[in-house]
């Protein structure tokens, strides 16, 4: 790529002599004598870097640099002054300039702050880039009535400091939501910090949150800050927070109602500025009912409720949804485009999606690699999304019966360790990595699922 820079300075020699270096470095140049003329030479140029002389005729540079910063926040601006004094530096500095040069101009000193500003440059596109993908990754995306609802409840908390609960089904976006909320807030530019409450076993949730000091339990092998921490002046995401244990409620209620913590392990208490925002699917008054959640946790988490509707109450929305998938799977996750035929989004649409949003993505991706041709028909929908077990009652092919990873195991062993394998990552899959909740499901020691998930290496797809 092509780089651009402009040089700014009412002396014909220095502009003249930074275009000689410019030039031999391969950088393409344009030059002038004045602030105005380069205000009106930046919006048709478009430089990468500009070099600005201090002391100018007419509109000084320290007034030009307020002008281009105001004209373009992401300027990047190189001070050039015979004259250069502290106040002017810092002055310069406070104003956006990324680096401040005294003449005479040393060629060693151009050339090394030219690549630094530049590297910068680079760093900042690629971070705007990294920004607009991750904003296109977690947007909400839809136009139907009960959608609608949670983004305008979404834009009316954002602002706020209040605490959210989001309940809703496994896999129908609660992230996406919590996400949202934290970006549209004044902690926008703060960390965002999730903690999955479900897949932290009960002894280790409270040094996950809290953190713990050194020799503070078995494996405490140095000093560690918790989410909490980590979270400071910005967002806490308790995910699954139904899941999480008692001693630990209480320990986060003391936080919320404080703005203090303690480490595991520590009577010293740490101040904390975070703003919580928690999700369930679990209907947290059955289990206040049950003892197993403490209902003044609810009460100071249940500031503003936002429920997220099933999939299947916004089918309008799958549409929507199916093109969102296509551009972003093609996009990120290198796959050949295709489109979808009418049929086929009609029979995506038709589909209750136990699943939900989650399950909808995975069949699209499934469609996007295994469909033959430019275009995804409805049998295809049918025979690979398993629309037809779900809604015709016809059962499992041949062709997926041989993709089956257990059929082409060599030994009886391998075929044991295939299907136990493949039966634990359906489940995870169907409680949304909930391991508590799997556990109970499959009436097994949370302990020993845990194992297994470690010997299967088995990950939750992002």
């Amino acid at each position: 790529m092509s780089r651009r820079v402009l040089v700014v300075d009412d002396e014909k020699g220095i502009r003249e002599a930074l275009q000689q270096v410019l030039e031999y470095e391969t950088i393409d140049v344009q030059t002038c004598p004045s602030g105005g003329e380069a205000l009106r030479l930046y919006g048709e140029f478009r430089p990468h870097l500009v070099f600005l002389d201090v002391k100018m005729q007419g509109m000084d540079g320290l007034e030009t640099l307020r002008k281009l910063r105001e004209l373009d926040a992401h300027a990047q601006v190189v001070m050039i002054s015979g004259h250069g004094t502290i106040q002017t530096a810092v002055e310069a500095t406070q104003l956006g300039a990324y680096d401040f040069l005294e003449k005479p101009l040393d060629t060693d000193r151009i050339l090394l702050t030219l690549r630094n500003a530049l590297q910068h440059v680079d760093l900042e596109s690629e971070n705007v880039r990294l920004k607009a993908e991750v904003h296109a990754q977690y947007e909400i995306v839809g136009s139907s009535k009960a959608i609608k609802q949670v983004i305008e409840r979404i834009e009316k908390v954002a602002p706020t400091q209040a605490r959210v609960l989001i309940t809703g089904e496994n896999g129908t976006g609660k992230e996406l939501v919590a996400r949202a909320i934290h970006a549209l807030s004044p902690r926008g530019g703060g960390p965002f910090v999730e903690v999955n409450c479900a897949a932290i076993p009960s002894e280790l949730i409270e040094s996950e949150l809290f953190g713990h000091m050194k020799g503070s339990f078995t494996g405490a092998f140095a000093d560690r800050a918790g989410k909490f921490e980590l979270a400071d002046r910005g967002t806490l995401f308790l995910d699954e927070v139904g899941d999480m244990s008692l001693s630990a409620q209480a320990k986060v209620l003391r936080a919320l109602e404080e703005g203090v913590i303690s480490r595991v392990g520590s009577g010293k208490t740490l101040a904390v500025d975070v703003r919580v925002i928690a999700a369930t699917n679990k209907d947290l008054k059955a289990e206040i009912a049950a003892g197993r959640f403490r209902d003044d946790l609810l009460y100071r988490l249940n500031v503003v409720p936002i429920e997220v509707p099933p999939l299947r109450a916004r089918r309008g929305d799958i549409p929507q949804l199916v093109q969102h998938f296509v551009e972003q799977l093609t996009r990120r996750g290198g796959l050949p485009p295709k489109q979808f035929a009418k049929e086929a989004v009609q029979r995506l649409a038709a589909h209750d999606w136990p699943g939900n949003i989650r399950e909808l993505r995975n069949a699209v991706e499934r469609l996007l690699i295994l469909a033959f041709g430019p275009v995804v028909k409805a049998e295809e929908v049918d025979r690979l999304a398993g629309m037809a077990t779900a809604e015709g009652g016809r059962g499992t092919g041949t062709a997926d019966l041989a993709a089956a990873p257990w059929v082409r195991a060599a030994t009886f062993e391998e075929f044991k360790q295939a299907a136990e394998r493949s039966f634990l990552l359906a489940k995870l899959k169907q409680n949304d990595w909930n391991v508590s909740e799997t556990a109970r499901t499959l009436e097994m020691p949370r302990s020993n699922l845990y194992k297994k998930i470690e010997r299967y290496g088995l990950t939750r797809e992002v």
